[in-house]
């Protein structure tokens, strides 16, 4: 066998003959990506040089086919299109970057969000916006349970109805959600607001209505403007109701008559 020479790559595509494969289309500040005959870690890969050697702001990705944890971690400003459905753990980590997907996704999307945008077209799993600390994740279908598990800031925005424990363990931010919501809404929230268009089926521990504001009124207005959303439905506002703050201190027949 002929001695190879390997070329430094850092995304990861030499071949094995030491050549770099031309993956992405572009045109200055904008690449198309086909992923199609890609691995994720190949995905990815690309995604970061482009952005980050190239000084591509806007990308598009053909073809994701569900793959699981795509457009994770990234820390630029940028736009980035996926053309079709993504799987688990979806565009999670980022901060400043703006996510378009033409499609589905999987558990977790946008998991740990600092900052700026997701926007999916259809509905998302379980566990979306789990941890989410900034930005907004705007879903224009239903999603599953645990919606905003353990919410630190941001906006979560849902047009359709949403799972069991929505918001639960919620300790800042906002969720609004259009549609109806399963049990345990709000269950063991310490800080933020969710606001609900349909019906609950259940409040969890310490979740109450709360007062609506003129505040309310704009944040929702607002938020609807920004995304194209149209007009926004009568929304019930909820959010906790502070018993649980000193739930540690409480003597064993004290919490039984809190919970």
């Amino acid at each position: 066998m002929d001695d190879v020479t390997i070329t430094y790559d850092p995304r990861g595509l030499v071949e094995l003959d030491g050549t770099i494969p031309k993956v992405a289309e572009t045109d200055g500040e904008r690449a198309v990506l086909d992923a199609r005959e890609l691995s994720t870690r190949k995905i990815n890969a690309e995604l970061r040089w482009l952005l980050y050697e190239q000084g591509v702001k806007e990308v598009t990705i053909l073809n994701p086919s569900a793959r699981h944890s795509l457009g994770v971690g990234i820390l630029t400003r940028c736009r980035i299109t996926f053309e079709g459905s993504l799987g688990y753990f979806g565009c999670g980590l980022g901060d400043g970057a703006e996510f378009q997907i033409n499609g589905r996704v999987g558990w977790s999307v946008a998991e740990n969000m600092m900052s700026g945008a997701v926007v999916i077209e259809s509905n998302a799993g379980s566990l979306a916006g789990a941890a989410l600390r900034g930005g907004d994740l705007v879903v224009k279908g239903q999603v599953g349970a645990r919606t905003g598990i353990d919410q630190k800031g941001g906006t979560i925005l849902v047009l359709g109805s949403a799972g069991s424990m929505t918001g639960f363990m919620m300790q800042r931010g906002r969720q609004i959600i259009c549609g109806d919501v399963g049990p345990g809404l709000g269950d063991s929230m310490y800080d933020g607001t969710i606001y609900v268009g349909g019906k609950v089926a259940a409040l969890g521990i310490d979740c109450v209505e709360g007062e609506w504001t003129d505040a309310d009124t704009e944040l929702i207005e607002r938020k609807f403007r920004i995304y194209g959303l149209g007009a926004p439905p009568e929304f019930t506002k909820f959010v906790c109701g502070k018993k649980l703050y000193n739930y540690d201190s409480l003597e064993p027949s004290e919490r039984k008559l809190v919970l």
